[in-house]
């Protein structure tokens, strides 16, 4: 009796150890490249959107206006939402990672995302990838631009009517294609204000975290005379406004409004209010109605500003002021187009 109680016993055991062994499996998640094919949530499921980005989500500019964005989409649609940093070879793992988990949709905060959101996108149906800049696109993937080189011909238009020395230039993190398009819009400003204005070549840091680089390649364009920079330098930014402190010159904000960096010399911002753009995209994909292209928010539809520095505006002369308010007004009305790069 004992034995055969005891071989039960063991039995029993083995069944409830291989059914234990199968459910760990099944609930185990895959960090892996997934099979194609994967799906996103069913109708009726969870709404849910996730954000990548080359920085910080502190960074008080690029990335941390598509938080915002993000943020809008959980307020207003009620979705489930996640976020990472992700550059580089790490950009593929993260899309499939989060297509795998059944996300309606995966926002690429860059240029440099649109590319792999078109390549995962043929392994996913039924995930959308979108990113904020870009010009490739597949059924279930596309880009959307915001047309913030109309804040950046203002701030062009400014720096070239205020200079003293006639001169004016800019910084950036990478020389991409969204990021030059940008500040040749700031040049053209500068030249539509200011013909004879000077405009030092943009110097590159090529960092998205080094704030003493971006501080030197201020300091460069300092030194070539400018004294009105123009920044791309997104988590670095304060590296570019340390620098102009220093040397007495005024330096523009960009992507989120930095009029009230500690440093005081920020003049103005050329702003993306990035809600609209964030939530009009989710909404279109909740509904089902994306269809993959490149779209286009400017002014006319509340998602680019330009904003003076209220506690600077004293420094900004009253024309110039005015100046700058018909530019805006012109540009909304589609009167002003402001030159950018198709990409």
């Amino acid at each position: 009796m004992k034995i055969r109680n005891l071989l039960a016993i063991l039995a029993i055991g083995f069944v409830v150890g291989c059914a234990s062994d199968s459910g760990s499996g099944s609930a185990a998640t895959t960090t892996g490249t997934p099979a194609a094919g994967g799906t996103a949530s069913k109708d009726g499921g969870t709404f849910k959107v996730a954000l990548l980005t080359p920085g910080p989500v502190s960074d008080n500019g690029w990335s941390a206006l598509a938080y915002t964005g993000l943020q809008e989409i959980k307020s207003q649609l009620g979705a489930e939402v996640a976020n990472q940093e992700a550059s580089g070879s790490k950009i593929k793992d993260a899309m499939r990672t989060y297509a795998q988990d059944h996300y309606n949709l995966v926002f690429g905060h860059g240029f440099e995302y649109n590319e792999f959101g078109v390549q995962v996108a043929k392994d996913f149906p039924d995930t959308v990838f979108v990113s904020s800049s870009g010009g490739k696109t597949a059924p279930n993937a596309g880009a959307f631009r915001f047309y913030l080189e109309q804040g950046c011909y203002l701030a062009g238009m400014m720096a070239a009517k205020m200079s003293k020395s006639g001169t004016v230039g800019s910084v950036a993190v990478q020389n991409y294609p969204s990021i030059v398009s940008t500040l040749k819009a700031f040049e053209a400003g500068a030249r539509a204000a200011n013909p004879a204005i000077k405009i030092i070549p943009t110097v590159y840091i090529g960092s998205e975290t080094d704030v003493a680089k971006a501080k030197q390649a201020t300091e460069q364009v300092l030194a070539q005379g400018a004294d009105f920079v123009i920044h791309q330098a997104n988590a670095t930014a304060s590296g570019v406004f340390q620098a102009c402190k220093a040397k007495g010159a005024y330096a523009f904000g960009t992507n989120a409004d930095q009029n009230s960096d500690p440093s005081g010399i920020v003049i103005a911002s050329a702003t993306i209010v990035a809600g609209p753009a964030f939530v009009d995209l989710a909404k279109q994909v909740k509904a089902k109605t994306y269809k993959g292209s490149v779209q286009l928010f400017g002014m006319d539809k509340g998602a680019i500003d330009f904003v003076i520095n209220p506690a600077l505006k004293d420094k900004v002369p009253a024309d110039l002021q005015k100046m700058l308010t018909d530019a805006m007004a012109n540009i909304k009305a589609g009167k002003l187009v402001v030159p950018k790069d198709e990409f």
